[in-house]
């Protein structure tokens, strides 16, 4: 599950400068200030669990993410809260926390239905008796690959005050609910441009939905937007509250 853009140090660097603050961090933020026991699956850099900690948040803080690089900048942020490297795999939870969460469309990196299958049931093993498992994935409907073209770039300032390109490009058509693109970072003091390679899964609500009762997971709301207006087919998000049901 790991981001190989982000797997190298210069990039996660640049993370939050790319990804600055925004509403669905917020989304996440007042979740987490409402749970007392929290896992951050993908947290990257950690700074919704880095910001819960500096508000004071009482409980257990948990960060997972397979990216050393990006843990690097966790642990600078917040030494207090728990990270760890690696994915759902690599411990067995039994229901110990209330609230897991996927961000950043981390949960669009799991492309087998049997990886997908085996962190679902992760997560349900993590959740105790009336926790939520909540997350986004881009809706497919809005078919949001089709403006990931080289022609829309970004311009970013890292953390060392250098100037960063960001583009994005599909390779191809679709390939059923799998989209493949390239990533490439480019700034004039470097030697030559970054480039990565990456696949993301597009799964339509009912197949989220059939994933997730299959694990043991049943659907409590979706919406379509990070001011929880309802789930339409040209809302640019599906986020997803889930609930244990056994």
């Amino acid at each position: 599950m790991v981001d190989h853009s982000f797997a190298d140090l210069t990039l996660a660097a640049l993370y939050d400068s790319i990804n600055p603050w925004g509403p669905d961090d917020d989304f996440y933020l007042n979740l987490v200030r409402s749970a007392d026991a929290v896992l951050d699956v993908g947290c990257g850099t950690g700074r919704l669990l880095a910001r819960a900690a500096s508000d004071g948040h009482p409980g257990r803080l948990t960060g997972l993410d397979p990216a050393a690089a990006m843990l690097v900048q966790a642990r600078r942020r917040a030494p207090a809260v728990e990270w760890l490297l690696g994915d759902l795999g690599i411990r067995l939870w039994q229901g110990e926390y209330d609230l897991v969460i996927m961000t950043g469309h981390a949960f669009q990196v799991l492309l087998g239905d049997e990886e997908l299958r085996t962190a679902l049931r992760a997560v349900r093993s993590a959740l105790g008796d009336g926790g939520r498992f909540v997350f986004e994935t881009r809706n497919p409907a809005a078919r949001p690959w089709e403006s990931w073209t080289p022609d829309h770039v970004r311009e970013v300032t890292g953390p060392d005050g250098r100037v960063v390109r960001v583009w994005h490009e599909v390779q191809g058509e679709p390939s059923g609910d799998r989209v493949t693109f390239t990533e490439t970072f480019d700034s004039p003091g470097w030697p030559r441009p970054h480039a990565g390679r990456a696949t993301l899964r597009f799964l339509t609500p009912g197949s989220l939905t059939g994933f997730l009762a299959e694990a043991g997971l049943r659907v409590d709301r979706q919406y379509g937007n990070w001011n929880r207006a309802p789930l339409t087919r040209t809302s640019p998000e599906i986020i997803t509250v889930a609930t244990p049901t056994r």
